[in-house]
């Protein structure tokens, strides 16, 4: 097994809502395992015999090394998830591998920048990572984070949220948004100056006004979102970049409130936890959309070792290598992780999803191993 491969131990447990915990793990040995803000880790567990691998994004940052922490939240009839959420215990082992992905944020100590945060659910978890570290690694820049939940109760880090507020008033500013709130008496906003006399525990209120607030459906709409980040100050500068993360209509939505406020694509990054339900076939290296419908051997070249697999016509390349028993490395198996990336050095294929690459790799061959199929003969696959 190759490097990318470590064993690490549950060292503590952090119990964030009634539906999700953070797990905190280290090596044994106490070695740091490198990675970059937002990127994630993907867990390797054993059910009735059957090695099952999850992705979770770090919640941690780089400089809380050589503690990682990944925070999961429950899902209904999810195998992994309950089993993480109801199970594990401290001083269990773990299998991950290396974290991956390119939702993530190079910090500069010299960059003065904004950088919006918008989530809602568990997509709060690669943001939280983004958002400690800058406050640590850029004292120059600001963050703000406008993040949706259905009430106040599932809310996750809320606690460390509001430390950090609390701690960084002159550059955090965070506004919750609940679809559907409980009736509860909304806490009466701080009298402080500077950036944080805008951290809200709105229910749809901005802030504004004490008293009890009523039941109200403020879901995040695209006008919404935008109304939301004029209020809160947020101009579309050079400087500021955008982290969008969350459920799929979310998603949705947050998309358009930026395309309507012409938001540059490359000032804008997103991360998808679910795989789009109708993807099209896209072409990928000049391929056609139908294919070789034929068995293709196709070369891949990994890990200093060279495999001949014989690819069927309704398997991806990623599938025929594993029922080789080829262990390539892989984890959602939906075209967004990026785990299973390699470069197309020869031949022609078909990518059925293209979301976890920009258009960039796109354009110098790299391919997703689980979402493509070989489109001619000779294809080479470097991973």
């Amino acid at each position: 097994m190759s490097n990318l491969y470590h064993t690490l131990q549950v060292v503590a447990i952090t119990r964030e809502t009634t539906d999700a915990v953070t797990i905190h793990l280290e090596h044994p040995d106490k070695q740091p395992i490198l990675y970059k803000p937002g990127q994630f880790l993907t867990l390797l567990l054993s059910f009735e015999g059957k090695k099952v691998r999850r992705s979770y994004s770090l919640s941690s940052t780089p400089h809380e090394l050589p503690r990682l922490s990944i925070t999961v939240k429950r899902v209904a009839g999810g195998l992994v998830s309950n089993y993480l959420v109801d199970t594990v215990q401290v001083g269990q082992e773990i299998e991950i591998m290396e974290p991956i992905g390119n939702f993530c944020l190079t910090c500069d100590s010299n960059q003065t920048r904004h950088i919006v945060l918008l989530g809602a659910g568990s997509g709060i978890t690669p943001l939280m990572s983004i958002l400690k570290s800058v406050l640590h690694e850029e004292p120059l820049s600001k963050v703000t984070l406008l993040y949706g939940n259905r009430e106040e109760g599932a809310v996750i880090f809320k606690e460390e949220l509001n430390k950090l507020g609390r701690r960084y008033p002159d550059r955090l500013q965070i506004e919750y948004v609940y679809s559907q709130p409980k009736e509860q008496t909304a806490a009466k906003p701080e009298k402080k100056k500077g950036f944080a006399a805008k951290l809200f525990g709105s229910l749809g209120l901005s802030g504004s006004g004490n008293g009890t607030a009523k039941k109200s459906s403020n879901r995040m709409t695209s006008k919404s979102i935008q109304t939301r980040l004029s209020k809160l100050g947020i101009s579309n500068k050079a400087h500021t970049l955008y982290y969008l993360c969350g459920p799929e209509g979310f998603m949705i939505e947050a998309r358009k409130a930026l395309d309507g406020m012409d938001v540059k694509a490359n000032q804008t990054f997103t991360e998808r936890f679910v795989q789009k339900a109708h993807a099209k076939l896209q072409e990928s290296n000049g391929a056609t959309a139908i294919g070789d419908q034929r068995e293709q051997t196709v070369t891949i070249l990994y890990n200093g070792g060279e495999y001949q697999v014989a690819v069927q016509p309704d398997q991806t390349i990623l599938e025929a290598a594993l029922k080789q028993n080829i262990d390539l490395p892989y984890s959602c198996q939906a075209g967004l992780c990026t785990a299973c990336m390699g470069k197309c050095t020869s031949g022609k294929v078909n990518m059925e999803e293209q979301d976890g690459l920009s258009e960039a790799e796109i354009e110098e061959g790299y391919v997703l191993n689980c979402v493509v199929k070989p489109a001619s003969d000779h294809v080479v696959i470097e991973i």
